[in-house]
């Protein structure tokens, strides 16, 4: 194999300049470099990116914890992530997360030895963001947060709820059920938050019986609804707290003859992709200026990778309605 030392020689150069040359060319004089350049590609030399990384203390790796693949939602932020990432010249580790539970993510993410790490996964008081603090690497949170405070980029998850709330109740629904994950991740915390705000502002009660906590796998979800439907009292509207929650829902209502929105309306949150698809035509609420919140923090989680600026950066967006096909007046 060629190494430094056989393009040193050729180049007439030293071994440490070539060193510069690989890590901080712009430490050297322009005819060195030149002369440097054009050896590496006379000998094909191409640098051992371990030796590099010791030098420079990064690995060019990124740590990418994201949420079930199954939701679109996530499948855009992480194709967004891994992109930019390899744009910017590093490589993306990406896990999903084992739901409730990510402590063996985090300690695989440890021995990896990243620059910085990203995540989606994380509960409100989930303990795995005290080993995250204990890594001293910078990370970034995006969609969900920490109540500790933290980088984090996030839709206003409360609004979103009330929004579609207030929506569904401004075309004469009542009676709304609520279908979501649990409530301590703050996705779904704001969002139920939301519903009930407006729910009793309207003077409507929020219980068991319109509210459903799930696993939000498409099993968990058709099990839900297919307990809904069976009842004699149905609801007229469903607010899936996510646009992946209200898929399964849509496929589920489908599959066993129901129309939407004429027997039940739905609506979802996140304006994915998928919800925008002329065969869905999901009503949904998203950013109000369709942010891809994967996008932004990997910006900004590279933008302090490299230049060693770790001010705290805390982002949450405005939402709005995005009224397309699936809810309809009564």
């Amino acid at each position: 194999m060629v190494s430094s030392k056989d393009v040193a020689k050729l180049a007439g150069v030293s071994q440490s300049t070539v060193s510069r040359v690989l890590n901080t060319p712009e430490k050297v004089r322009t005819d060195k470099y030149d002369k440097v350049v054009k050896a590496m590609e006379e000998l094909n030399y191409r640098p051992n990116a371990i030796a590099r990384s010791l030098v420079k203390k990064q690995t060019k790796s990124i740590a990418l914890i994201s949420g079930p693949i199954h939701n679109p939602f996530f499948a855009e932020t992480t194709t967004s992530i891994v992109n930019y990432c390899k744009s910017k010249g590093y490589n993306t580790n990406v896990h999903f997360e084992v739901f409730g539970d990510n402590s063996s993510i985090i300690k695989d993410v440890s021995e990896m030895q990243v620059d910085g790490i990203i995540l989606s996964s994380i509960l409100m008081d989930d303990k795995i963001y005290y080993d995250l603090k204990a890594l001293n690497i910078p990370f970034v949170m995006f969609n969900r947060k920490h109540n500790e405070p933290g980088n984090y980029f996030e839709m206003d998850n409360i609004l979103a709820g009330q929004q579609v709330t207030e929506h569904l109740l401004e075309i004469n629904h009542q009676d709304i059920v609520w279908i979501g994950g649990p409530l301590n991740m703050s996705t779904f915390h704001g969002r139920y938050e939301g519903f009930r705000l407006s729910m009793k502002a309207h003077g409507l009660t929020v219980g068991t019986n319109n509210t459903f906590i799930t696993d939000t796998s498409e099993q968990g979800i058709r099990d839900v609804v297919k307990d809904l439907m069976s009842k004699r009292h149905r609801p007229t509207a469903i607010f899936a707290a996510t646009d992946s929650i209200a898929i399964f829902i849509l496929d589920f209502l489908l599959e066993k003859g129901y129309r939407v929105p004429e027997d039940v309306s739905l609506i979802g949150i996140d304006n994915t992709k998928l919800s925008q698809h002329h065969s869905v035509q999901l009503t949904t609420v998203g950013t109000e200026q369709c942010i891809n919140l994967g996008q932004v923090a990997i910006e900004t989680l590279i933008d302090q990778i490299e230049t060693g600026k770790f001010e705290l950066t805390q982002k949450t967006y405005s939402t709005k309605l995005f009224n397309r096909s699936t809810t309809r007046a009564i």
